[in-house]
């Protein structure tokens, strides 16, 4: 396991002041968490996307705070020193800040997460302040809102015209305004992110957000080139696991057919002495073994 310090928000407030970029990656399990850990990467995502990437689910929204609370519990075990953001599931914030309340505290009293990340816009404003008031770190997703892509009637970038580009960037101040300790944005245009990213004292993590952001996070499975549907095409694959895995499980299950796997010798034999003992409870013997004369 990691031995580095814990990261924290003073650390990613830290790296923004010097200049130095914040990596994030979603995270759905505590194996995968051990490895991110390992590998030294700031900040792990229990994104809502677990509904669609591991549950098989067309959207996000039938993700569920017990799942989300559970996957984020795994992931912190796996990540101790990692800033463990927690995503609030559809109708876990949007019908009254108390629920939003007590949803965002068991991400952090069950889960110990770091921070909260909430879809929003100057509609959510009343709801982030309460929230803050309540000792809960809130990172505010901004642009598109994976939530609300029914509503805006598909995947669509924000903020390529002026007007919602200065909408948007006045969403962001009102956020800052509020209480919000960080900012997501998703899927807007390089110039406004551009804008958001300087124009906060917050960290900013883009997310298919062009490379102006102060950090970037990506969904695990993107990255890994074995997502499902059509990943973003401003996600770079790092490896193709689609096609590492498709050869390992078709090469197992050639030997299962084939007799190969297992072999006599990888498998565990009972002592002679006891195997006799078997066969003779069974009424039978071992065989006679015929020597040469």
């Amino acid at each position: 396991m990691s031995t580095r310090k814990k990261i924290t928000l003073s650390t990613l407030r830290n790296k923004k002041r010097q200049g130095q970029r914040i990596s994030m990656l979603t995270c759905y399990d505590y194996s995968t968490a051990r490895l991110m850990e390992e590998a030294g990467v700031d900040g792990l995502l229990v994104g809502d996307t677990y509904a669609e990437v591991c549950l098989g689910h067309p959207s996000t929204l039938p993700a569920t705070m017990d799942h989300m609370v559970v996957i984020a519990e795994a992931v912190r075990r796996g990540a101790p020193t990692a800033y463990l953001i927690g995503d609030m599931p559809y109708l876990s914030y949007q019908v009254t800040p108390e629920d939003a309340i007590r949803h965002a505290g068991r991400f952090m009293a069950e889960a110990q997460c770091d921070c909260v990340k909430v879809e929003v816009d100057r509609r959510l404003v009343k709801t982030v302040e309460r929230m803050a008031a309540a000792t809960i770190p809130v990172m505010a997703h901004l642009g598109l809102g994976p939530q609300s892509v029914p509503r805006l009637g598909g995947y669509k970038v924000q903020g390529k015209d002026a007007s919602d580009a200065v909408r948007l960037l006045e969403d962001v101040r009102l956020m800052e305004k509020a209480g919000a300790v960080s900012i997501l944005l998703e899927a807007v245009s390089t110039e406004l992110a551009a804008e958001v990213t300087a124009s906060t004292s917050l960290p900013v993590i883009g997310c298919v957000s062009g490379p102006q952001c102060d950090g970037q996070v990506v969904v695990l499975h993107d990255m890994l080139g074995f997502g499902v549907g059509h990943p973003p095409r401003a996600v770079r694959p790092y490896t193709n696991l689609h096609d590492v895995l498709i050869a390992a499980f078709r090469a197992y299950t050639k030997d299962i057919l084939e007799g190969r796997f297992p072999a006599l010798e990888d498998s565990v034999s009972m002592p002679p002495e006891e195997h006799e003992a078997f066969l003779l409870a069974l009424g039978r013997s071992l065989p006679q073994t015929v020597g040469r004369e």
